[in-house]
Order: C-alpha cells, then structure tokens, then sequence
C-alpha cells in the first residue's frame, strides 16, 4: 500500500550538539544496483542520525556520511554485515574527508552515466512474497495485476538498455507512472522506491491474447481467462515471461502434451513441468531438504528432482518418457501465479524455439515461427530488451550443480583481486554457448545462449555480445576461442578486426579451467573432463581427458583408447555404429553375427558388412576418445535407445536404470595401459554379461550401475596415484549424477580436496569462462 503522507526524499536528522562530528567517503562496489541499495543506505542514515549523500552510478555506490564518530562506525559495521538481501559487495572503500558545514540532511544523489560501467547488472528476481500478497489482495491497487513487483522481486537483466539501472534506460521507459506508483518511486521509505519497472493496472503494461497469426482476441484480465479456458480445453499456448515466451499446455492431458510434441518435433526429451505450489509438487516428487529449498529459492530454476512413482498418473508418461526424474519449477512472476493459481493443475512450460534455435522473445517472431504449434499467443506490451531463458539445476552430493545457467543466476560476476589491463572476451563452445568478458575487476559470464547450428542462434550469439559490450562500453583488445576452425565463435573471432589479440584454448582444458576459476586457483589440478566432443591438439575428437592442469598448460595422464565413428555424424545420431565400432576392437564380424545382440540384430546382413568396411577403411570416419559416445554405445547395448534423440540421452537412460537397482551390480573393469582406458575391452565385458543371460530389466538395472561404477572406479584409481593435487570433475558426462556421486564418495575416502564448480556449469556453458581465466592468468603472468 502507498503511504498516505509522501516521505521526503531529503531527511532532517538530529546530531546532540556539542559533539565531534566527523565526514567519510565510502565507494561500494558489486551487486548494488537494482536491489535496493541507495534506500538501505538511506534508512541506516536516518537509524544513526547521520546527514550526507549517497549517489548510484555506473562505478557503484557513493556515500558521504557525517556525524559523530560512534555513529559512523555503527553505520559501516550494518552496511558491511547486513547489505540488502539481493546485493553482494565486492569492493569497500572508506576515506576520512573534510566536514562540510551546514549538512544539516541525507539526500539520495540522481545517478549519473559514467564512461565504462564497471557496476554489474542486476539479474531477474522472482516475486517476493509481499508482492504475491499484494497480487492477491483485493484492497490493493495491485490487486490480480501480472506485473506487479517491488525492489526486491521482478525483472532487471531482460529489460535494461544501458547503465547505471535507472527506468529511462529500461524498456519501462515508455510507461508514465500514475501519481500513486510515482508517489511509491519517489519515497525511500517504500519498498518500491526506484523499483525501475513499478506499475500498476491503471499505468503499466497490459495482457493481450491474439491468434496465432496476429488477430486479437482479448486484453487484460480477460486475456488471462480466456488463456486458462484454452489450456483446459487442451491447446498449445504460448505465453510471455520475463526473458521470453515459453509453449505452455496442460501437463495432465497426454493428447495435449502429444500434440506439443508433434508439433515442436520434439519426440522425447524431457519437458520442464511448472507447478503453482509446494504441495503439489511433492505429488509428483521426492527430494532431499537441498532440492526444496532450491526449489522454493527466488531464482526459481527448473529443478530436476526424482519422480514419485506412485503418483505418476497425476502426470501424462508423455512429459519424460524412460527419464526417472522431472524437471519442475514454481511460478516465479505475478502472471504465472495468477494462472496456475486458477488453473490448479501442472503445465508444461518449455521454452519457445525451433529446435536448438534461440528463445523467442516477441510476439512477432512466434507469429512467424511458431504460428502451426500454437493455438494462442498470450503477450504483453512490455518489450524484453535481453533473452534470459530458464535456469536448470540439479542437487549433487548435496550441492547445487548447474546444467544451464540463466534466469535468477546470470549475467553471473565474479569478483577479482587484482585490476585486469585489458579487457578479455571469451566466445565459448559450439554447443551450450555462453560468452565471458573480463575487466576491471570483475569476470562475467552471459546467459545461455545455446547450439550455434543456425543463422538465428549465431545472430542470437552475436546480439550477447553487443550487449555487453553496450552496457559497459567495452572494447575487447584479447578474444579467446575454442582451437576448433569450424565452430561459429571461432570464425566469429578470425573475421574480426586484427587488431585483437586471437587466443586458442583446448575444449577439455578450458572444461577444467573454469572449475578453477570459479575456485580463484591457478596451481596445477588433477582434472577429469569427460563430454560428448572436442577436438583434440591431434586432430581426434577428445572427451576423456584425465590431466595434471593448470593456467601455464597440461599434461594428459590417460583417456579412453580411441575408436572410430562410422561414418562420422551418423554414428552420433545411430549408436550402434558405435557399438560395432568398439566390438570390432575385440571380435571379429562372424563373431560379432553369432552373439546375436538385441541391439544389432535390426541391421541387415548386407549393412553390418557395409559398416565393417567403413571401420577398416583409414579414410572413412574420424577416431574419437569421448566418453559421452562410450555412453551412447552402452545405452544401445541395453536396449534403451535405438538412435540418439537428444543430446546426453543415453546418460539419462543408463543413470535412470542403475537407479532402479534393487540387487547387486555387475561387476566391470576399465583397464589402464599405456595411458590408455581400454574401451573396447570394457564393451566386450558388457555384452558377455548381455548375452550372458536374458536381459530383463533388473539385468539392464545391474549392468548399467557396473558400468557406471567401472568408469567412477577408474577415475579414482588414477587420482590415487596424485594425492597431492585437488581433483577437478567436469564436463557433460559429471551431470550424470550418480557416477559424479559415486566419484566423490570414492575420492572422498581418498581424503582428495574436490573442487565444487559453484554456479558456473560443467558442461559447455563453462567452456567460456575456462579460457576466459586462461588468457587473464596469461595477461598477468
């Protein structure tokens, strides 16, 4: 509720007379803007009867402060201990500055543009809980209003043009703010003073719902009733969020869900399932304490959680099909809480693209690219100026681990301790792209922006870029790229001009590095990076490194011995190309014909003798080491997957069959010779247990967790032979959780210090950040 009597911005205090007054100078920097700080300050100000100033720019934070000594001591002790919830200080100067006579006030200075921000954007918030009540509240202005949000909640990072974070430079900019939300901006003592993009129904922006090609059907409130109607009656909605559009339809009806599917051709991987509570999503999921609470948490990731079996009829089987986990998240706007509010029941909320291609962010380019998936579009005039899809996390061994990092976490910063000379751009992998810049003092990594396979998303790639180079007025003089000539970010870094600095890092070294920048380490680690691909300084693809790291180079001490990709591509999409690949390693083709495998036996006579000469031909196919494909021919051995859907399924498939587990595992070895794990020995072991026996599901249930614990168990033999050195997991393949547990409960006993990846993700999202600290440590060394 807006106070009736308007608070003064500039506020008299009283200071005894007679006593010695003192001035400081305090110059703050870190998370600062868009989270409240100039009101907290001037709260504290007024607690301690201070007078003076305090002025929000793109460096940081300036407060000047006078008043008697114990009072400014009293003043920096709070703000040092207890910043505003959402801010973190990474810088804190203080300076005695000469008394100004006839400071009789505390005033709050209008923020001013400097010439390099070195403030760090703010990232979006969930709705607090005062605003969610005020939503629901019907004697409040606010009252059933989508866009409702207060200092403490609400968007920033998707609507700011430039720096410092004032409404002018938001796309909120365009809205004039009637005289009760102008009354609550302007006083400090309301919870919504300089929230940039406050509103309310009588001046903000307003619901729309149209046709999928643009006509309109309904506004504001009957928007929204009009939407939920069409998502009972089991349409495919697309709805606007904070940093784009998701593909919303009833998670309880599987017609509904199956024509989302067909539509978006999209035919298995997992859909993210939103629910409107708590209670309602321990219906569908079990989860440790950690799990809830990052559930409940005000980033509101899509949390994957393990699926209760029990109560899976309140779900279609559609949703994750052979997956036993679900990915769920609570709603984290006003608009999603009035909606699963009223509707009562799951959704599905996926992110609006084409496949692999960018989210959508406006009601436009889903017109025109999405126009034969959606019945409906429901939008709303308030522009996102910066895509920000949602972020998926996991619990790991009871910490949080990232799978893609975005809405709630990034733009991530990291703070330095020391000043970096030049400014540093990292553009990251192919896959899972994210950029990272360094300068100043500060490393930041940008949202996930995704698979560079298309025009769209390297536009999508390119625009990242531009704004952070535009909110902080960077000129990048070092550009750090991956050593493959074929991906996007790399011939993005040679077309530029030549007068940046080009640096190349390996894919699987820069998977370790970032885990060390995260940590601020630069001695040398013993890192495993296990992925899908990457090319390697000779030419193969990579992806089971094993080596003694750190910023200076690498030693590799052992990887998977290589095997060939029949027929390059296609072996990534067919997985029993792979399979044969490793089985010609051991057995002849006879040999392999009278085993008689499940997985091979849909291949003619004629295509196996094809496949084999393609294996013996030196000019056919590409040798790879990666252990992602050792799971995809693992997968196909069981009987889980015939050809490869969705990336990392295979992983999915075999973690969710070792869960299920209720006997003891088969047993299997992965040798070590020659600095090599011998793959195609271990294969072979594998389909001796298949053929063994029939393969019913507890045998796939025991092979698959002998499988993973073969892998885990020659991870940590070889790390015993390095006790000195702290281990490092990552990669793609550690997002399998039960191998990176069974890793760190054996590394654990080993007394090995483990590295924790912190926000930054193990798969490629990372790799940006990872040759980012390669070339700072370069540039200071």
């Amino acid at each position: 509720m807006v106070h009736d009597k308007k608070q003064s911005v500039d506020a008299q205090t009283s200071v005894p007379v007679n006593a010695e007054i003192n001035r400081a100078r305090l110059f703050i920097n870190g998370i600062v803007q868009g989270v409240g700080f100039r009101p907290y300050v001037y709260r504290y100000a007024l607690q301690n009867h201070l007078t003076g100033t305090v002025l929000n720019d793109s460096q940081g934070v300036t407060i000047e402060l006078q008043g008697q000594a114990g009072q400014l001591q009293s003043f920096i002790a709070q703000l040092k201990n207890s910043p505003p919830p959402l801010a973190r200080i990474d810088q804190f100067k203080q300076d005695s500055i000469p008394v100004v006579s006839g400071c009789s006030e505390f005033k709050i200075i209008e923020s001013k543009q400097q010439s390099q921000a070195v403030v760090i954007v703010p990232t979006d918030k969930s709705s607090c809980d005062a605003c969610n009540n005020d939503v629901l509240d019907p004697n409040n202005r606010h009252y059933q209003y989508p866009f409702t949000n207060c200092t403490n909640c609400g968007p920033r990072y998707t609507l700011i043009n430039a720096l410092p974070y004032d409404r002018k430079q938001t796309s909120m900019g365009r809205f004039s703010m009637c005289d009760a939300c102008r009354a609550s901006y302007q006083d400090p003592l309301d919870r919504r003073y300089h929230a940039q993009p406050v509103s309310c129904p009588d001046c903000g922006p307003v619901l729309t719902l149209t046709s999928p090609t643009g006509q309109n059907i309904a506004h504001k409130a009957q928007a929204l009733t009009q939407c939920i109607e069409r998502l009972l009656a089991g349409e495919v909605l697309a709805i606007k969020g904070l940093g784009g559009f998701h593909l919303v339809c009833d998670a309880t009806n599987t017609k509904a869900v199956a024509r989302l599917r067909t539509r978006k051709q999209r035919p298995a991987k997992p859909f993210a399932v939103m629910v409107p509570n708590i209670e309602m999503a321990k219906s569908l999921v079990t989860g440790c304490d950690e799990e809830w609470q990052l559930l409940e948490s005000q980033e509101r990731p899509i949390t994957l959680m393990n699926k209760r079996q029990e109560l899976t009829h309140h779900l279609s089987e559609l949703i994750a099909p052979g997956i036993d986990k679900l990915g769920l998240f609570l709603p984290y706007t006003p608009l999603h809480q009035l909606l699963l509010s009223q509707l009562n029941r799951p959704i599905v909320a996926t992110s609006a693209n084409r496949s692999g291609e960018p989210i959508i962010t406006c009601g436009e380019e889903i017109q025109r690219q999405l126009s034969t998936v959606v019945d409906a579009i429901l939008d709303h005039n308030r522009d996102i100026v910066n895509a920000c899809d949602d972020s998926v996390v996991q619990i790991v061994a009871k910490q949080t681990q990232v799978m893609r990092l975005a809405r709630g976490y990034a733009p991530l910063s990291l703070p330095l301790q020391h000043t970096l000379p030049s400014t540093v751009l990292a553009v990251g992998a192919q896959q899972k792209n994210s950029i990272a810049f360094g300068f100043n003092r500060s490393l930041f990594v940008s949202p996930h922006i995704g698979d560079l396979f298309s025009l769209e998303a390297e536009t999508y790639f390119e625009s990242t870029i531009s704004t952070f180079k535009r909110l902080y007025q960077l000129s990048p003089q070092t550009l750090v790229h991956d050593k493959h000539p074929d991906y996007a970010p790399t011939r993005w870094c040679q077309q530029r001009d030549k007068t940046s600095e080009l640096v190349s890092v390996q894919h699987h070294f820069a998977h370790v590095l970032s885990v060390m920048a995260v940590n601020n380490v630069t001695v040398p680690v013993l890192g495993f990076s296990f992925d899908g691909t990457g090319l390697g300084d000779d030419g193969n693809l990579w992806g089971s490194e094993a080596m003694i790291a750190s910023p200076e180079g690498y030693k590799t001490l052992a990887q998977l011995s290589p095997f060939k990709l029949i027929g390059g591509e296609q072996a990534i999409k067919d997985p029993r190309r792979v399979l044969l690949a490793l089985l010609l390693m051991q057995y002849d083709l006879a040999q392999i014909k009278q085993m008689a495998l499940p997985a091979l036996v849909n291949l003619s006579e004629h295509q196996l003798n094809n496949l084999t000469k393609l294996w013996q031909s030196p000019s056919h196919g590409i040798n790879t080491s990666s252990a992602g494909r050792l799971f995809d021919a693992v997968a196909a051995a069981l009987g889980l997957i015939e050809t490869t859907q969705f990336e990392g399924q295979a992983g999915m498939l075999i973690e969710a069959a070792a869960n299920r587990l209720t006997s003891t595992s088969e047993r299997f070895t992965l040798t070590l010779i020659n600095n090599q794990w011998q793959a195609g020995e271990l294969m072979a072991q594998i389909v001796q247990a298949i053929i063994k026996q029939p393969l019913t599901a507890q045998r796939v249930s025991q092979i698959a967790a002998g499988f993973l614990q073969a892998l885990a168990t020659a991870i940590t033999q070889l790390a015993q032979q390095y006790p000195q050195y702290p281990v490092v997991l990552c990669g793609g393949v550690f997002q399998n959780r039960y191998l990176n547990e069974y890793c760190q409960t054996q590394l654990s006993k080993q007394k090995h210090q483990l590295l924790s990846p912190g926000l930054i993700p193990i798969n490629d999202g990372g790799i940006a950040l990872g040759q980012l600290w390669y070339a700072i440590c370069h540039s200071n060394s």
